[in-house]
């Protein structure tokens, strides 16, 4: 965790359209400035409680999270996100509710102002808290009740809680919709699907034609894949996969690394492979790790020329090597389908750091491998 981040609990849940409005408040929270979601719950379903007799069922699933936000600034963050879902508030804590976000714990701290606690006291007292957030921190500790999330999800009275769907939203290489999400409901991500169906129609289709009508949610999906570096961080990537390598000081290189990207200037494809070389000071990364490191940057809207610099800046960053160098080339959709129409054109990128860029003799070896 990085220095001055801290690690938090949210439980989220939903009574109203549920199916389509947990799915987008987890998305949501994924997008939002200085927060990593690093682990999601399955959905658990519970009666309401205290409500009307005849309330819907609730939805609700934990997120444990890594925040750069003071806990009164990620709560401010929390409430805009029920804002744009659509969230009225009322003097009822049991009223039926489209969305609700809460913070369940914030590191250790205890905060009791005005009407706002922390942790929340519901994290020793209601099962449909409890038991999602035992599933993604089982050794949380309660700051003042001394006792793990496992161990109170234990001891507390589950009822009528239980399971419904799977979500694996933390994997940021594979985001998707919970499991059998296509059976369970027909929206992934509304706002989105809904801009999607809006330009089926600009361009004169018929969004509800046979072979449209799941489109915009087919696209929101996709989206979300081929842009989750927006929500990946690289020690996330990473994953405390550095080590230790006394007296390794030759180049490392890793050749043809699949990239694939989107043109910021159009939003169309490009793609190619990368060649990635290190000479380590010391340190060095999981070989998995570099393709990786290229993917986080590559799934953004990218220009060819700034990715090649940032995967090489992440690598020096998080080796602090001799040097680090990157060749790219790629092949770019916006200049091959339309413009000039140039189907056998390539662009080639390089980005050379400490020794590579210093030393000819060093830079020449590395071309001369790369080749």
């Amino acid at each position: 965790m990085r220095e001055g981040t801290a690690h938090a609990i949210v439980v989220v849940g939903s009574n109203i359209e549920k199916e389509r409005n947990l799915p987008e408040a987890i998305r949501m929270l994924r997008r939002a400035s200085h927060v990593t979601v690093e682990r999601v719950s399955r959905f658990y379903e519970s009666p309401s409680i205290g409500g009307p007799e005849d309330a819907p069922d609730f939805f609700n699933a934990a997120v444990y999270l890594c925040t750069e936000l003071q806990p009164v600034e990620l709560r401010e963050t929390l409430r805009s996100i029920e804002a744009e879902l659509g969230r009225e508030r009322s003097d009822d804590p049991n009223a039926p509710r489209r969305i609700d976000l809460d913070i369940v714990y914030y590191g250790d701290v205890e905060l009791d102002v005005d009407d706002w606690v922390l942790p929340d006291p519901m994290a020793v007292t209601a099962a449909h808290v409890a038991v999602p957030i035992a599933e993604v921190a089982p050794d949380w500790i309660h700051p003042s009740d001394g006792r793990t999330a496992s161990e109170i999800a234990e001891q507390i009275e589950t009822g009528e809680v239980h399971p419904v769907m799977a979500i694996q939203l933390s994997t940021p290489y594979s985001p998707r919709a919970p499991e059998d999400f296509d059976d369970v409901v027909d929206v992934y991500a509304p706002r989105l699907e809904s801009l999607v169906r809006q330009q089926l129609v600009e361009i004169g289709e018929d969004p509800e034609r046979e072979g449209l009508v799941r489109t915009p949610l087919r696209v929101a999906k996709a989206m979300d894949f081929l842009t989750s570096g927006y929500t990946t961080s690289l020690e996330e990537v990473v994953n405390n996969a550095v080590f230790d390598a006394e007296g390794a000081e030759e180049m490392v290189l890793v050749k043809d690394v699949e990239f694939y990207s989107m043109c910021e200037h159009h939003m169309l494809p490009f793609f190619g492979k990368a060649t990635v070389a290190y000479l380590p000071k010391g340190k060095i990364v999981g070989l998995s790790k570099i393709a990786r490191i290229v993917d986080v940057f590559a799934r953004r809207l990218q220009v060819q020329e700034r990715l090649t610099n940032q995967v090489a800046d992440a690598l020096t960053d998080i080796l602090d090597p001799h040097g680090v160098a990157v060749v790219m080339e790629g092949r770019h959709l916006c200049m091959m389908m339309r413009g000039v129409q140039k189907q056998e054109s390539a662009m080639i990128t390089s980005a050379m750091r400490g020794t590579f860029k210093e030393d000819s003799r060093t830079r020449n070896e590395f071309l001369d491998l790369a080749r």
